[in-house]
């Protein structure tokens, strides 16, 4: 009935109220800060709010969505005026951003009123944060350069365009390749190397080595561990033994974490397994870590790691082929060896990478064999480690191979007797 109100409506009112103050806060503190002239700031945002909100209720009382439309045109007329007001008291501060805020947080207003509360106070925070955080967000896009815009651009085209078009089927005589969600589970991986890699960028480029370890180690602690082996036996860095130990041993650690949370992502239900001896293993990695930063005095070393982006097309063609080969090694070997055979092609795969058999054993736990995936994972993680282990006696000074092989004692011994009483 037209004129009566109930509690979801005073709710709704309430909700475009608080959208209002919100976006109005952060644009009155701009608005003080620069001496900003342009459209308002928190009177002003509260009442497109509330046009909205009634423009919105309004065309949904009487059925009659012109009226939303009238509103809409109307704020528009009002923030043009503003800018062009305001582009004669400040012609060189010009800009549109607290223009587009007015306007949108007008049709926020309008959204909440027609029954998407949710989506509209989500976007409400997101675009507070987007004009609160203007200097990050700046400083952030000032450390990118033209390889990492080239590719964000193509793990978009990875996701958006060449993922429709592969196949939702299995294309071999074992059921176990599936073009589109092996193709969803190269782009799992490369996003989360890609999360870590912008992580690395954004902290620069001249970070202790502990540090180091652990945002490094979210994009490749295979990499972390050769490059510091290689930096250690330099001259300058003589002394730097217990950091460079430090660092590698965060690497592990994170690497440790980042395969419970791609099974958590992939297959929920064999987390509970795995986690018993993924976190021992990270718990005893830390602690070691942990007692050679003490040793490096405060971890004050410096050390980098080169690392570049890691997406790109081709390493994810790469990628794709690895773990497609590895499934189909998991598939014949289940077939004619299958416990055994599974833990060698774990130990196998584990050499060069654990994230395609962490992966593929995440897949074949849905049929019921999780206390075999666990173990091969565990298995692969353990190989890893070895194969890295070796890379450091290698590689690197003498005064790293002690106590890098001392750890990974630990690490195979602890992950194996909790592999085998979880």
């Amino acid at each position: 009935m037209v004129g009566e109100l109930d509690f979801d409506t005073v709710r709704d009112f309430a909700t475009a109220l608080l959208i209002g103050t919100l976006l109005g806060i952060e644009r009155e503190r701009h608005k003080q800060i620069d001496g900003d002239v342009s459209v308002g700031g928190l009177r002003t945002f509260i009442l497109f709010a509330m046009l909205g909100a009634v423009g919105g209720w309004l065309a949904k009382l009487l059925d009659f969505p012109w009226i939303l439309v009238a509103v809409v045109a109307a704020t528009l007329v009002a923030v043009v005026t503003s800018y062009v007001l305001a582009a004669r008291v400040q012609p060189q501060s010009l800009g549109l951003t607290t223009e587009l805020a007015a306007i949108a947080i007008c049709l926020l207003g309008a959204t909440v009123m027609l029954g998407h509360r949710e989506i509209a106070v989500a976007l409400a925070i997101a675009i507070a944060a987007v004009l609160a955080y203007k200097q990050p967000l700046h400083g952030m896009v000032s450390r990118l350069d033209a390889e990492d815009v080239y590719a964000g651009v193509r793990l978009l085209a990875a996701t958006f365009i060449v993922l429709p078009l592969l196949p939702d089927r299995a294309i071999d005589p074992w059921s176990a390749l599936n073009p589109q969600k092996l193709w969803i589970l190269v782009l799992l991986i490369s996003g989360l190397s890609l999360v870590g890699y912008v992580a690395v960028r954004l902290l620069g480029a001249d970070r202790g080595i502990p540090l180091t370890g652990l945002t490094g180690g979210l994009v490749s602690s295979t990499a972390v561990t050769l490059s510091f082996a290689r930096q250690s036996r330099e001259k300058a860095h003589a002394r730097a033994a217990p950091a460079f130990a430090c660092g590698i041993l965060v690497a592990w650690g994170v690497m440790f974490l980042r395969v419970l949370v791609t099974v958590l992502i992939v297959n929920r239900a064999m987390v509970q397994r795995l986690a018993v001896p993924f976190l021992v293993m990270a718990a005893v990695t830390a602690c070691l870590a942990w007692l050679h930063y003490r040793r490096s005095a405060g971890g004050s070393a410096r050390g980098n790691v080169p690392l570049s982006n890691p997406f790109s097309l081709t390493s994810a063609v790469k990628f794709a082929a690895l773990f497609a080969l590895v499934l189909l090694l998991v598939a014949i070997v289940q077939q004619r060896f299958p416990r055994e055979g599974i833990y060698v092609v774990a130990a196998v795969a584990g050499t060069t990478d654990v994230d395609a058999i962490t992966l593929s054993m995440a897949d074949y736990a849905r049929q019921g064999e999780i206390a075999v995936a666990v173990t091969a994972i565990v298995i692969a993680a353990l190989s890893n480690t070895l194969v890295k282990a070796a890379m450091v006696v290698a590689f690197g000074a003498p005064g790293l191979r002690r106590p890098i092989l001392t750890a990974t004692a630990a690490i195979v011994v602890t992950g194996l007797a909790a592999a085998l009483i979880g």
